[in-house]
């Protein structure tokens, strides 16, 4: 297992197995379309220093969240809000700010890009990365005195939407099992994100797959 393990990441096939994965469902129809959800997810590292160096992982990084340190990396995706299949997918240590994978998470189509309030203000990148799209990432509402309730009802009108990309990070974390790194190193764990996608795809969209087989 170990060999065929190394045998893919030898030769970047995580990679190649999830755009694979993208031209099946698209020769069966299932395309990606004009509307991209864009998040991100921690990943732990097992607490655990019972390896060779008696270190931790030097590529992942501790960040906070909700008041609470976590010690890992993030999982970013982009998702077809029609869908809901992931299209991009990027990896970095827990430290790295949500917005900055952005670009990475754009298909250069969308004409709306949705997102919580980490990509606030990325409006201009946005637009250089998808000339056509509109910004519906989420805007601040609350101020040191009032709340601004036009601008929390439409946050919460976008997140009817956003939600969708929690569905796929279910089935990564949930299904496949994908809460805590296995292996030292972000690039092995990349490369076990991009398959784990491919799956998560697959698995997402199985049944619509049963009913063409059938058809």
């Amino acid at each position: 297992m170990r060999r065929f393990r190394h045998l893919l990441e030898r030769h970047t096939l995580g990679v190649k197995i999830f755009q694979q994965v993208h031209h099946h469902l698209e020769a069966q129809g299932i395309k990606v379309g004009t509307g991209t959800i864009v998040d991100a997810t921690l990943i732990s590292v097992p607490p655990s220093t019972k390896n060779k160096d008696k270190s931790r992982d030097p590529d992942m990084h501790q960040t906070k969240k909700d008041n609470q340190w976590y010690f890992g990396m993030k999982a970013h995706i982009g998702v077809d809000s029609k869908f809901k299949v992931i299209h991009a997918v990027a990896a970095t240590p827990a430290n790295v700010h949500d917005a900055t994978c952005l670009p990475d998470l754009l298909h250069g189509e969308e004409t709306r890009v949705w997102g919580d309030s980490a990509y606030q203000g990325q409006g201009e990148v946005i637009h250089t990365h998808a000339p056509k799209a509109k910004d519906f990432t989420h805007r601040r509402y609350r101020y040191k005195d009032r709340v601004d309730e036009v601008e929390r009802a439409k946050n919460k009108t976008k997140s009817s939407v956003r939600a969708k990309v929690e569905h796929a990070f279910f089935v990564i974390k949930r299904v496949f099992g994908f809460v805590k790194t296995r292996y030292k190193g972000l690039a092995k764990n990349a490369h076990r994100l991009f398959v784990t996608c491919a799956l998560a795809n697959l698995d997402m969209m199985r049944r619509r797959l049963l009913r063409l087989s059938r058809a």
